[in-house]
């Protein structure tokens, strides 16, 4: 199967597993485009080179956020896919808290694939808080995660320096 045909199955397989979802923010987007975001991101600053990069960033967020088992999708797109998006997601079994802090001391030790994929979820999530934050989100909350944004990204700088400067051009929106 061709490169495209395979990223194109990763968006169908991503578009079918979150269907329903939506982005937390007041326009309440639906959740593929943040997925296609990400993707675009890691495309775009990679120079589109490495299509299961590209893949991983489309699913990056299937295994917290849908039922799908790591052995799915190690069936579907392989072992390199699987581990990168493995290696982005959280533990949902864990309290949010402890999530957080467990993404901050794991970043460093993150294989630049995996630290690339975090770099444009990060920067994508920064932006989608400043077009559209979450109605129950006040000010407090909204820097609260922005500063955990930066913790998170400070252990991945080194990685790829254009979404290193998009997340500080979006976190310098923000921070206005």
């Amino acid at each position: 199967m061709s490169e495209i045909s395979e990223l194109a199955r990763a968006y169908h397989f991503a578009a079918v597993r979150h269907v329903g979802q939506r982005r937390k923010g007041k326009a309440g987007e639906p959740y593929i485009n943040h997925l296609t975001e990400v993707a675009d991101l890691v495309a775009a600053a990679t120079g589109g080179g490495d299509v299961e990069l590209v893949i991983a960033a489309v699913l990056h967020d299937v295994l917290e956020d849908t039922p799908t088992t790591g052995a799915e999708l190690v069936a579907a797109f392989g072992a390199r896919v699987a581990s990168i998006v493995a290696e982005v997601s959280d533990d949902k079994s864990l309290p949010k808290a402890e999530r957080k802090r467990l993404q901050i001391e794991h970043a460093p030790r993150l294989t630049a694939a995996a630290k690339t994929v975090k770099l444009a979820d990060k920067t994508a999530n920064i932006r989608a808080l400043a077009k559209s934050p979450p109605a129950d989100w006040d000010a407090a909350r909204i820097a609260d995660y922005v500063d955990w944004a930066i913790a998170v990204v400070d252990h991945c700088r080194g990685t790829n320096a254009a979404l290193e400067r998009l997340f500080d051009e979006a976190v310098a929106v923000m921070k206005g």
